[in-house]
């Protein structure tokens, strides 16, 4: 078993040559560019997928490899996920060649040789460059071609950095570097996942809401930290993705996931000092300014701010960089359970919300959308402890009346303020149980 470690960017295709060009100036080895053909497997019921894992056969230069990814973390574009390689003679599948602690139970299921079939494929040149970065032997490839299922395909255009050998730290340290140019886009989405996407169709990608976070019973306030900012990094890479395909209304989603980093940076802010997250939010503030700016989609999207701010934020999580801030009163903490913070916060901003709407605003309404954002953007993160019908409900009319400003429905307006305002809390140790 290999422990694979990539961070993956999107490369816009006009961006190439430049890319490479800059490749170039690294002190490294360059090998010269090779087809790979990869051909993925599934079961008729998805049995792969729902077990988290990714079986494809690998040929090139007449050699042919079969690899088994099972299931590891992922976040923003820096894939972690334990892997098996073993050379075959030909490309054909040979299952039982792998090591029992790959199966979910421990052993091969009887049937999942014959069950098998060919889904998609994914056919590109790769080329490499193998450079050093501070300890550590790191791998970069630009990959160019297409991902194919059926009649279905897309262009492959990415570039990835794998370590070989060394840190973590020093990928993402590598990878600081690259993004001063423009042209990348830290992408979450695998070759896999897209091709999956194909093979079922290649539905129109939607919208989606943030939704309520759910995190382990037992979890830590550091751990529900963690989850808040995994989530808005997700939101924002989904609605980046659907933005730079055109997508309406992609754009105010991306803004609204910025934001939610912010607001997951202010929630936990009596913990985490603000010192801590300066430079995360000082890039933030730019990708949104230029975002706002009368620029095209493809430039916001693929601007060294946007993917600077990014990688700032997934590094900030991969090394816990908050950790070098807390002293020991917050240490304990954020060691603390994260359903006793919730419950706390909860009522805060319930009373904030209560306060701010207690009596009808007129013309000011638009004036305390930004808090009411941040307001339903903390109950989000923090009610995933209770019953979900009760809690949506209750959110459903804060949201009800955000929307109702934000297009001035005036009688709508006072509709959901009256109902979100005579609302029960919904979770414990409010004042009400």
């Amino acid at each position: 078993m290999a422990q694979e470690i990539e961070l993956k960017f999107i490369v816009e295709k006009d961006s190439v040559d430049a890319l490479r060009q800059h490749l170039h100036t690294l002190s490294g080895e360059h090998h010269a560019p090779v087809q790979l053909l990869n051909i993925y497997y599934e079961t008729p019921d998805n049995w792969l997928r729902r077990h988290d894992m990714g079986l494809r056969i690998r040929g090139a230069s007449g050699r042919y490899e079969m690899t088994m990814k099972i299931a590891g973390r992922v976040v923003g574009g820096l894939h972690q996920r334990p892997e098996y390689n073993i050379d075959i003679s030909k490309p054909e599948l040979e299952l039982e060649r792998f090591p029992t602690e790959v199966w979910p139970d421990g052993e091969l299921p009887s049937t999942l040789a014959e069950q098998v079939q060919p889904l998609f494929s994914t056919d590109f040149w790769r080329e490499k460059w193998l450079v050093t970065e501070g300890k550590s032997r790191i791998e970069i490839a630009l990959d160019l071609g297409d991902v194919k299922a059926g009649e279905s395909q897309e262009p492959i255009c990415e570039l990835e950095l794998e370590l070989l050998e060394g840190d973590a730290n020093d990928v993402l340290k590598l990878a600081r570097r690259l993004v001063n140019q423009s042209g990348l886009r830290q992408g979450s989405l695998s070759k896999a996942a897209r091709g999956y996407h194909l093979a079922a169709g290649n539905a129109p990608r939607v919208l989606k809401e943030t939704t309520i976070l759910h995190v382990a019973p037992k979890a830590s306030v550091e751990q529900g930290l963690e989850a808040a900012l995994e989530l808005a990094l997700s939101q924002w890479q989904y609605h980046e993705e659907l933005w730079v395909r055109n997508v309406k209304n992609a754009k105010s989603h991306v803004l609204a996931a910025i934001a939610l980093v912010r607001h997951t940076l202010t929630l936990f802010g009596g913990i985490v000092p603000r010192k801590a997250s300066t430079h995360l939010r000082d890039l933030l503030t730019q990708t949104e300014t230029l975002m706002l700016s009368d620029v095209s989609a493809q430039t916001a999207i693929y601007s060294p701010q946007a993917a600077s701010a990014k990688l700032a934020l997934t590094e900030f999580l991969v090394t816990r960089g908050w950790r070098a801030f807390l002293d020991a009163k917050a240490e304990t903490k954020i060691a603390e359970n994260f359903k006793r913070f919730a419950d706390i916060h909860l009522s805060r901003h319930a009373a904030e919300l209560k306060s701010t709407f207690a009596y009808p605003l007129g013309d000011q309404y638009g004036d305390q959308l930004p808090r009411l954002s941040r307001n339903i953007d903390s109950m989000l993160l923090l009610s995933g402890a209770y019953d979900g019908v009760k809690t949506q409900a209750w959110l459903e009319n804060w949201q009800g009346l955000k929307h109702a400003i934000e297009t001035r429905q005036h009688i709508e307006i006072e509709h959901f303020r009256n109902e979100a305002i005579s609302q029960e809390p919904f979770w414990l140790h409010s004042g009400k149980r």
